[in-house]
């Protein structure tokens, strides 16, 4: 195995004698850094990332459970594991041990072989555990994600808007609502095929990645029709980034075959949420919806208020 692929362990003792056994025991099968103090182990922490600790209990300047509680509460340790190890081996003793947030307990002198199981179990465990959270997320994103665009789908929008609003209505601040169709879609599928259909969806989508803002949430809200949340953000700024996506999608040419490129336009309905009155976003999107479709019957390629 080389020296990369080594998990890493801190070990927390005050007596050198242990600490030169520990490291006997384990210097060729792990990466180890040792602390003499429990204070110590802490700074060690703030800097490096450790794969599991082993901790001893008795030590003059602070204990290993005040230690183990410390690292429960900050984020970058919480879930690594802690043995304890210790002479301890009352009852009491392991149960601060447990409820200080370590994981198994070793009493000394301990065993070796028994030492390198359970620093091997629990650092499998570890590593199972690292594949489900990984797992977990990429379900989560999947589920929030709409399949073709990578944008939020209509599921999240309505999940994520209730906080939204709830914090605008809180803070009363503005919150506005964009609603963006593509014009003629009907007959750009038609013409040229759903394939080329869904290549404009997802060049329309890229641009409002592009153009929108960290705060803003962007989602496909149907077929060709796109959300947008803008908190902080009263009628006029809105109106002002939707002129703005608008321009960009009337300027870019989508290459559909060779040598030959299409070009779209885009209509937009715009409202603000009416904070001091409304408790939730369905008036919003039903006046975003007038304003969209008072842009079609005006012309198409245009943003239109409620």
């Amino acid at each position: 195995m080389s020296h990369s692929t080594k998990k890493k362990i801190l070990i927390v003792d005050d007596s050198k004698i242990n600490i030169d056994i520990l490291i006997e025991l384990l210097d060729d099968k792990y990466e180890l850094l040792v602390s003499l103090s429990g204070r110590r182990a802490l700074e060690i922490l703030n800097s490096e990332d450790v794969d599991l600790i082993l901790l001893d209990i008795l030590m003059p300047d602070m204990s290993g459970y005040d230690v183990c509680k410390v690292l429960k509460t900050q984020e970058k340790t919480k879930s690594t594991p802690v043995i304890f190890i210790t002479a301890n081996s009352d009852e009491e003793s392991i149960d601060l041990a447990y409820e200080s947030g370590g994981i198994d307990y070793v009493t000394k002198p301990f065993k070796a072989l028994e030492l390198l199981a359970r620093i091997k179990t629990q650092l499998n465990m570890q590593d199972l555990f690292n594949d489900l959270e990984e797992s977990h997320n990429q379900l989560k994103l999947l589920a929030s994600q709409d399949h073709m665009t990578k944008l939020y789908n209509r599921r999240y929008f309505s999940e994520i808007s209730t906080t939204i609003l709830e914090l605008a209505i809180r803070h009363q601040k503005p919150l506005s609502l964009m609603m963006i169709d593509i014009d003629k879609f009907k007959k750009i599928n038609d013409t040229y095929g759903h394939h080329i259909g869904d290549i404009v969806i997802i060049s329309l989508a890229n641009t409002l990645k592009e153009l929108s803002r960290k705060s803003d949430v962007v989602c496909r809200f149907g077929g060709e029709e796109f959300l947008i949340l803008l908190p902080e953000t009263d009628i006029v700024g809105a109106d002002s980034i939707a002129e703005k996506i608008r321009k960009s999608v009337e300027e870019t040419l989508v290459d559909i075959e060779e040598e030959q490129r299409l070009k779209y336009t885009i209509s937009t309905g715009i409202s603000e949420v009416k904070i001091k009155e409304e408790t939730n976003l369905e008036e919003t999107i039903q006046r975003a919806d007038e304003a969209l479709y008072k842009a079609k019957e005006g012309g198409r390629n245009r943003v239109c208020k409620a």
